[in-house]
């Protein structure tokens, strides 16, 4: 027996998880398929959301609007689920070095209303700090895996999930469906990270994934009230646990990960952590970043069955709940998409 649906999702990461949350709030009749033997970068994000970027200490891409909707929306979500999913947790800057420390205070002046100041010495029990220390507020710490998790089970208990491989040969386009198995929908949303990358539809948009690794460590002692940034970041991940990475390989072989990214996590923490740590885990992930670090959102230029809701990159916490949200208006009612995240300036 076939399935009608008005949309199909495929891939149940962080925007999938938004995407199929946007149209269960709607109440707009959905399946999403995912392939669970996939690997997935949001299984290995660290669920940051961090207004402030790069050594140059600059606010992020439109986060005045991105913030303030992600801590809706994730407040929203919890409320919903009924589990503890977003803590704020303020961003502790132990400068690396005398020209990082005059980067922030120059930022300090600079209208940069995030930034705060610290007092170094409440840190020196945990950390070697002989640069200083600054921070960064209105940073928040989410926990995707219990949300995309717990989310999943809503899912499979409504008979919304399918766990299988997706591929576009099964796909039956026609004029005003497209049908996949036995699921008839009006459209298909690609929310599959790396994975459109072998979409012959949208093969062409300018993916440039990365490969990210990151050590899960146990440290007894540490506050996990709050992120703490060197030239590494220690992130809360649950209990006594901490994430901590990450880098950014754009040229790699495979999904394994590397003794030699193992090493330098350890000689920086050696270097800056004063407290003694266990690893207990080394996972990997593969972002689906893009050459212009702008998401990819819309509605296929010739196959208005098709649409798109990928390229979040390291961002994907921030970006997904805001782009999830205006994909679903464009496709319900026209409304416009941010044109710096919209496909049809690839069109």
């Amino acid at each position: 027996m076939q399935t009608q649906v008005k949309y199909l999702i495929v891939g149940q990461g962080i925007v999938g998880t938004w995407m199929s949350y946007q149209l269960d709030q709607a109440g707009i009749a959905y399946r999403i398929v995912n392939d669970e033997s996939m690997p997935s970068a949001s299984r290995v994000a660290s669920g940051v959301m961090n207004p402030v970027t790069g050594r140059r200490i600059v606010q992020t891409w439109m986060i005045e609007t991105l913030l303030p909707y992600a801590v809706n929306a994730y407040a929203a979500i919890q409320a919903k689920l009924n589990i503890p999913i977003i803590q704020k947790a303020p961003v502790i800057l132990l400068h690396p070095s005398e020209q990082m420390k005059e980067s922030f205070q120059y930022r300090m002046t600079h209208e940069n209303i995030y930034l705060i100041h610290q007092d170094p010495t409440q840190w020196t029990p945990y950390f070697n700090a002989p640069f200083g220390a600054g921070g960064i507020d209105e940073c928040y710490w989410l926990d995707i895996n219990k949300m995309t998790r717990t989310w999943k089970t809503y899912l499979v208990s409504s008979e919304y999930y399918i766990n299988a491989h997706f591929d576009m040969k099964d796909v039956e386009l026609h004029e005003n469906k497209v049908q996949w198995k036995n699921i008839v929908a009006e459209k298909i949303i690609f929310c599959d990270g790396i994975a459109s990358m072998q979409n012959s539809y949208f093969n062409e948009l300018p993916f440039a994934p990365n490969k990210g690794e990151a050590l899960i460590v146990k440290i007894p002692g540490l506050p996990n009230q709050n992120i703490y940034k060197n030239t590494i970041s220690v992130i809360p991940w649950k209990d006594d646990l901490f994430w901590v990475g990450s880098n950014y390989e754009w040229t790699f072989e495979d999904m394994a990960p590397t003794a030699a990214f193992k090493e330098k996590m350890i000689q920086s923490l050696d270097h800056f952590l004063k407290l003694p740590y266990e690893i207990v885990d080394h996972i990997v992930g593969i972002r689906p970043t893009n050459t212009q670090r702008r998401p990819f959102v819309g509605i296929h230029p010739t196959q208005n069955q098709l649409a798109i809701c990928n390229g979040m990159g390291t961002k994907g916490c921030s970006l997904a709940p805001y782009f999830t949200a205006q994909l679903l208006a464009h496709l319900e009612y026209g409304a416009p998409i941010e044109a710096e995240a919209s496909i049809a300036r690839f069109a």
